[in-house]
């Protein structure tokens, strides 16, 4: 937890760092705040999932996964059918 505090703490000040240096005189928009620039992040991870924070791709979404599949026996395939279940069902 404090990992992620430090980090987040971190990703606002860099964010309004890089703002205030390039945006204002580019665009001609105000300075963010450092708590803006929080606002800013947060909203960000909410619209697009950013930060490594996305869903999760399937395994079976892999050349290598497809080579794998196709050597498994029928049983085994079952099987990892439902583990895939369990892991993947909301």
């Amino acid at each position: 937890m404090l990992m992620f505090a430090a980090f987040a703490a971190l990703a606002g000040l860099a964010v309004m760092l890089l703002w205030n240096a390039i945006l204002p005189e580019v665009l001609g928009v105000k300075e963010l705040s450092y708590w803006q620039a929080l606002g800013l992040l947060a909203l960000c991870r909410l619209l697009f999932g950013g930060f490594g924070g996305g869903p999760r791709k399937p395994p079976f979404a892999s050349r290598r996964f497809n080579e794998k599949w196709m050597n498994l026996s029928e049983e085994e395939k079952v099987k990892m059918k439902e583990e895939w279940r369990k892991k993947y069902s909301c």
